[in-house]
């Protein structure tokens, strides 16, 4: 069965982060929305009580960038990561690298001496250092779907009652599926329209991403700290990022999706 790249991280690291040193407490989910290091460019966002879901993905698009998150050819992010195990306070830490470019993507986590590994999506196919796992194209879910939202095949919708998170009610929501079925629903601020979180259910599994901090480059939002989650029988797992560097619209190599 194929899973989505968090699967991998997650579960992997299960048994081995309850077995380190306390590094930091898993971190809370939150009810604020992510704190910005500029102004965005691009133009005003106008939110009301009746703004329609495709007014509001609308919105959520002009407050990414607009045009210029539509047209980003590539980001690169290099930081360090935290990872939790279901009802653990102790985390694996370790350093991170994650590259997309349109449906190519990579991700590499170092967490020597108990992990390491790679994967990689060329636009074809997957590749795991780990067997059994494959990654889905990134533009299949999450903000890439955004940049095509009034594209064919897309269709924009409220995100069904039952299926909004609790702690996020407070907060502006739309859904995009496209022609496969694949879904995102997005929490939106309604002061700017900017994303505070995303969902995607896949296989059976819930995954969240929340964004805390992002930072405007070339004129496109970028995550610079964000959380991971992803909901389990078992429990809750989680991958908590802070983005050193980053970089959109860099040239990148087909070496770098390369499948040997």
């Amino acid at each position: 069965m194929k899973k989505y790249f968090l699967v991998l991280t997650l579960s992997f690291i299960a048994n081995a982060a309850m077995a380190q040193d306390p590094a930091a407490v898993r971190p809370a989910t939150s009810t604020t929305a992510a704190t910005t290091t500029a102004t965005a460019s691009s133009a005003a966002v106008t939110i009301t009580a009746n703004s329609t879901p495709v007014e509001l993905a609308r919105a959520a698009l002009a407050a990414q960038g607009g045009d210029k998150f539509r047209n980003m050819k590539s980001m690169m992010l290099i930081g360090t990561v935290d990872l939790y195990a279901p009802n653990s306070t102790q985390s694996l830490p370790g350093k991170f690298v994650m590259i997309t470019a349109g449906d190519r993507v990579r991700l590499d986590i170092d967490a020597r001496p108990i992990m390491s590994f790679k994967q990689i999506y060329d636009g074809q196919r997957s590749y795991s250092s780990l067997p059994g796992v494959e990654i889905p194209p990134a533009s299949k879910f999450g903000p890439p779907v955004l940049a095509k939202f009034d594209q064919g095949g897309y269709t924009v919708s409220d995100v069904p009652s039952d299926a909004v998170l609790s702690e996020k009610k407070k907060f502006r929501r739309f859904r995009i599926v496209d022609s496969d079925g694949n879904t995102t629903d997005f929490y939106i601020d309604p002061a700017n329209g900017r994303i505070v979180a995303y969902v995607i259910p896949y296989n059976g599994l819930m995954f969240s991403t929340e964004n805390t901090k992002v930072k405007e480059i070339d004129g496109v939002l970028v995550p610079m700290n964000f959380t991971q989650r992803l909901n389990m029988q078992q429990g809750a797992f989680f991958a908590e990022y802070k983005v050193k560097e980053a970089k959109i619209n860099q040239p990148v190599g087909d070496d770098v999706f390369a499948i040997q």
